[in-house]
This record gives structure tokens, C-alpha cells and sequence, in this order.
């Protein structure tokens, strides 16, 4: 199977995954006929290293399925950016936790929830992890967690901070997912009750912000040369464009009968409307194309075994949290279009669209102003220290 053949079949689903999108809401999770036919299609193989069945893949050909999927159904194009990234972080672990993982090679997905929430106590040869961990999408899913975790020295004081693999039998969803938007993403807590974590199942922010990860010894391949922060916070920055550019072509649709106004005018008549319309295609274009171009120039250094700079980091990082933004103003464009339709409680692509949107917002990678911030230290000559770079 190749990159592109992986693209071309989930292209292909994009019509059931639209059809079960209310399912989704109703069951807030993604339907397991979803995750099977994205299983069988290929796509959680797209970052999977080659050594393990997986593809490899350039990162562009895995964004743009993310695009497709989130086109069709926000929540299952959320959720799926999210199982779909994390083997390309489990392959930055060590050898031995990676042969755990796919050693068996069957369905392996792996969901995750990187703040800090839990209690992390050193033990020999591991660690004992206990705790809460919020906001994990598609963890219903998954047959393992990537979980954060401070490490604290004798007086309490925190000396590094750690992402814990841990195994489903480890575990266990609770179903607390109730909200407004992605109510389809199924973003449960993980909950773990003193379950040991082997030292070789875990892997420090050093390392992964210094782009010198042990799997890197075992995978060639260029991909797993991208920095953390730019390869996953771009999947889920994806899924929220995606999602704008799914109303908007429904909307373009239905512009074209729907009648607006007192004079029975149809929308597509109202030059207003046709502002607005063009100023939503412009705000998603931006958005993809920023996202696209970061992308685009991190896997040709990595591809050429050079340095990433900061601030090809940084310009990223502000780029992913404008993306956002920029879906987020051109579904407020298209809903002052809309006229009532939208606001009736029912399947309505753009409602839907408009809370998921609204809802992924809240997303700490989401946040607009930090990431403006990171980016104007850097400009600025600053020293700039944050995990999301």
C-alpha cells in the first residue's frame, strides 16, 4: 500500500463518515464502523515506522486525510487526527516499548493526554503512576494511553516531566464526555490506579524538544526527524480547517435554493451574502496553505538532515493557532448567512460545525495569544523555552 492509495480510500469513506455524523453526537464517540473502515483503509498506518507495517509517510499525505475525514464529520476527523498522530511519537520511545506496542502487529491505536494531571512516585525500574487524565479523544478506541506526569525530587520540587505509555489493561475510560461541540470525539478521561511503568515506557520533553529520541537510532526515515509540537498540534490545527471548509461547501450548496429576506430573494442573489462567502474561502485557504507551507519546509530540512531553526518552530506554532482562528471566523461568516435554519436544534452541517469548532477552540494548542507570544520572543531575540515548540 502507498501514501497516495491511503489518501484515495479515505477520500472514499468521506460519504459514510458524513452520513454517521449525527450517530457520532448521539453515541459521543466515533461509531466503530468509522474506525474500522479508517483501520482497513490504511490510515493509522500513515505515521507508523516501516519496521513496524506502517508507511512512513510524508506528513502532507497524512495531513490532507485529516483534512478529508474532518470534512465529513468533524468529531471522527478530530478524534482520528489524534489516534493517527500518536505512532509517530511512539516510535520516538525506546526499541523495547515500540516491539510491545506493535510487536504483534495487529490494531494498535493509542490515544493520549499530555497535561500533568496524575501523581508520578519513582520506584525501581520504573515508576507507580496514579491519577485522572482528561480529554483524551477517541479513547474508546485505543488500545493504549500516552499519559504526561511531573517527576518530583525528595522535596517536592519537579525535576523533569515525563509521557508514560501505558497499556489498556492498565487503565480505564470514564464516560464524562457531554458538551456542546466534538460531542462525537468521545474525549473521556483515562483513569489509572497504581499501575507500574516500566522506565523504558516512557520518554522525557528533553529529549523530544532536542529532536534526540532513542527510536531515532532505529528509524531513518525523515519523518521522525520533525519536532513534536509542530507534527501534532498541526493534526489537530487540520482537523479545525477541515471542519470550516466542510460548512463552507455545504453551504455554497445550499446557498444556491435558499431563499432569504422578505422579498423571497435567494441567497445566492445577495451580493452581502457573496462577500461572506468569499471571505470564508479566503480565511480556510489562508489557513491550509500556512499549514501546508510549515509543514512543507520542516520535512525538507529534516529530509536533508539539517537543523530546524526556532524560527521555523515558532512560525509554525503561530500558524497552527491562526489556522484555528481563521476556521473559527469563517464559520461565523457563513452562520450570518445562514438565516434561522442553523440555529433550530437538529442534523444541521453547520451548526454542527460551528459548535465543533467553537468547543476545539478551547484546546490548549488552540490558544492564540500564547502562540502569538511564543512567536514575538523569538522574533524578538528572546529566549524562548516551551514545550509546544
Amino acid at each position: 500500500m502507498r501514501d497516495d492509495d491511503v489518501l484515495t480510500a479515505v477520500r472514499a469513506l468521506a460519504p459514510a463518515l458524513r452520513e454517521r455524523a449525527a450517530e457520532a453526537e448521539r453515541l459521543r464517540r466515533v461509531p466503530d464502523a468509522s474506525v474500522g473502515e479508517l483501520e482497513a483503509a490504511g490510515f493509522f498506518r500513515l505515521l507508523r515506522p516501516r519496521a513496524y507495517g506502517g508507511l512512513a509517510a510524508d506528513p502532507a499525505v497524512f495531513y490532507a486525510a485529516v483534512h478529508e475525514i474532518a470534512k465529513a464529520c468533524g468529531s471522527t476527523g478530530w478524534a482520528a487526527s489524534v489516534l493517527g498522530v500518536h505512532p509517530w511519537y511512539v516510535a520516538q520511545f525506546e526499541p523495547r516499548a515500540q516491539e510491545e506496542v506493535w510487536g504483534a502487529d495487529g490494531p494498535t491505536r493509542i490515544c493520549s493526554s499530555h497535561a500533568p494531571t496524575g501523581k508520578v512516585v519513582p520506584v525501581e525500574g520504573g515508576y507507580r503512576l496514579s491519577g485522572r487524565w482528561h480529554f483524551s479523544a477517541g479513547c474508546d478506541h485505543a488500545h493504549w494511553a500516552l499519559l504526561g506526569g511531573v517527576v518530583d525530587d525528595r522535596d517536592g520540587r519537579p525535576v523533569d516531566m515525563l509521557t508514560f505509555l501505558v497499556p489498556r489493561a492498565d487503565y480505564r475510560v470514564d464516560d464524562v464526555w457531554d458538551t456542546v461541540g466534538l460531542r462525537g470525539s468521545g474525549s473521556n478521561d483515562i483513569l489509572v490506579e497504581d499501575a507500574f511503568v516500566p522506565a523504558h515506557r516512557t520518554l522525557g520533553y528533553g529529549p523530544v524538544t532536542a529532536l534526540r529520541c532513542p527510536g531515532q537510532d532505529i528509524h531513518p526515515d525523515p519523518l521522525y526527524r520533525l519536532p513534536y509540537a509542530a507534527v501534532f498540534t498541526t493534526a489537530v490545527s487540520t482537523a479545525m480547517v477541515g471542519i470550516a471548509e466542510g460548512a463552507h461547501e455545504d453551504q455554497v450548496t445550499a446557498a444556491r435554493e435558499r431563499l432569504k429576506g422578505p422579498h423571497g430573494r435567494r441567497t445566492a442573489e445577495d451580493p452581502f451574502a457573496q462577500v461572506r462567502i468569499a471571505r470564508a474561502a479566503g480565511e480556510i485557504d489562508a489557513a491550509r496553505l500556512q499549514l501546508h507551507r510549515n509543514m512543507t519546509d520542516l520535512y525538507a530540512l529534516a529530509r536533508g538532515g539539517a537543523p530546524i531553526p526556532m524560527e521555523l518552530r515558532a512560525r509554525t506554532r503561530r500558524d497552527q493557532a491562526l489556522a484555528t482562528e481563521r476556521a473559527i471566523t469563517a464559520v461565523d461568516l457563513l452562520m450570518e448567512n445562514a438565516g434561522r435554519g442553523p440555529l433550530r436544534v437538529g442534523d444541521d452541517v453547520l451548526q454542527r460545525a460551528w459548535r465543533d469548532l467553537h468547543t476545539g477552540h478551547g484546546q490548549a494548542a488552540n490558544d492564540v495569544d500564547r502562540a502569538l507570544v511564543l512567536y514575538a520572543q523569538d522574533a524578538l531575540g528572546m529566549d524562548v523555552h516551551d514545550p509546544m515548540l
